[in-house]
């Protein structure tokens, strides 16, 4: 079968990739491992929210309206958003069709699936950053016994075995996890290594609102000093509830969760920590407080200050004084370990030369370094909010411009042969 563009991925980075090409009049379909919305579906928690207000839910032609604009999606909510976004625009999804090859030939690209095979001029990667969970090499040497579970396993504490729980990784699903099953009963500890303190409402304003309002959202990236590191770093503390609640390390400790220095290592039934705790919570604060005084300032540079509540300061990350270094687990009570240590892009598919040595795409802004083949949904892509839905909104217009440029070249070209 052939095609103009393979959008592979139905998620919000594929929809949105389709909709913009529709408005285009680019033909193309999108091939899909299971259904629209599929890694929402199966591979989420049931307490999970969105860390996004309602209102920053916004792809091409379409965006939240209901009644609570200022809350925040729930699984199956937004589940529900991208399944009416596909059908409102028709989106031409193939499901339960799972690419096994792409490779170039002399007219684009060849891609196998389960269900056929397609010849398209341009592919777009739209399968996200969040395809395998990753659980680092030194878990192969856990205690013998020691249940391993990971954040996309995770569905709720049910699942969990009795007893203590040590949660590695601080970052937005570390932290929400560890404070849902701190609060069902298990006792928890959490390792913590690099990760950025936030705080849910700041001047009477959701964090994102202000991220939004004065910009650093949409901070380019072709403007970041050091882009690499700009998208490898770790999400905001941040969970969406109704109370909209922060939850940092503070709350974590003030629920009774113990906080350890990142795990470096187990040996002899005990886990090993890094004593770098201190440090990691000093920088996560400075961070925050960054953060902070740009919004100040474009708070005040747009006349706001009257309008919304003063400016203020969070107390520092409170960091315990009998930090240990290394922590017998069955001593200690604990029975599994949670690894919310990220995710890695599985491209094992992808027989075009485009993967560094990590296995990550070499792309510039989302245009990969193959004539025709574009990525979406990636963090920091083209712009701070890339990996919100929203981002990938912004993204995709961007991307289908350059993709219909390209198609336009090749056509000029052809026909001067």
């Amino acid at each position: 079968m052939r095609v103009t563009t393979v959008i592979i991925g139905a998620g919000h980075a594929g929809l949105a990739m389709s909709q913009c090409l529709r408005t285009r009049s680019i033909d193309h379909v999108i091939l899909e491992r299971g259904e629209v919305a599929h890694s929402w579906k199966h591979e989420r928690w049931d307490s999970l929210r969105l860390l996004t207000p309602n209102w920053l839910s916004r792809l091409p032609g379409y965006r939240y309206e209901g009644p609570d604009p200022d809350g925040y999606l729930t699984m199956p909510e937004t589940i529900a958003f991208l399944e009416r976004y596909a059908s409102v625009t028709s989106a031409p999804v193939h499901p339960h069709t799972e690419v096994t090859s792409v490779r170039t030939n002399s007219n684009g690209y060849h891609v196998e699936t389960t269900q056929g095979e397609w010849e398209a001029r341009a592919v777009v990667l739209a399968t996200g950053a969040c395809n395998k969970a990753h659980v680092p090499p030194l878990a192969a040497a856990m205690p013998d016994g020691m249940a391993s579970v990971t954040s996309q396993d995770y569905r709720n504490p049910g699942q969990i075995a009795p007893g203590g729980v040590l949660v590695v990784g601080a970052s937005a699903s570390g932290t929400q996890i560890a404070e849902e099953l701190q609060r069902s009963g298990h006792a928890v500890t959490i390792a913590v290594g690099e990760h950025i303190r936030a705080p849910r409402v700041y001047r009477g304003r959701d964090i994102k609102w202000w991220m939004d309002a004065a910009g650093v959202l949409d901070d380019p990236y072709d403007e970041v000093d050091d882009l690499n590191r700009a998208r490898h770093v770790p999400s905001l503390q941040l969970a969406g509830s109704a109370e909209r609640r922060t939850v940092d390390l503070n709350h974590l400790g003030a629920l009774g969760v113990r906080m350890v220095g990142r795990l470096v290592g187990f040996a002899d039934g005990k886990a090993q920590f890094s004593g770098s705790l201190p440090n990691q919570c000093a920088l996560s604060d400075l961070k925050m407080n960054r953060l902070l005084d740009r919004i100040d300032a474009w708070a005040t540079e747009h006349g706001l200050d009257g309008a919304v509540d003063p400016p203020h300061r969070f107390e520092p990350t409170l960091v315990p004084h009998d930090l240990p270094i290394a922590l017998d687990l069955r001593q200690a009570g604990i029975r599994t370990v949670m690894w919310a240590t990220g995710y890695r892009p599985d491209y094992s598919w992808l027989e075009v030369p485009v993967l560094d040595r990590k296995g990550r795409i070499r792309h510039d802004g989302g245009v990969a370094a193959a004539p025709g083949l574009y990525v979406i949904g990636l963090p920091f892509l083209r712009r701070r909010k890339s990996s919100l839905i929203d981002g990938a909104g912004a993204d995709a217009q961007d991307l289908s411009e350059h993709l219909a440029r390209t198609l336009d070249g090749d056509a000029v070209a052809t026909a001067s042969d």
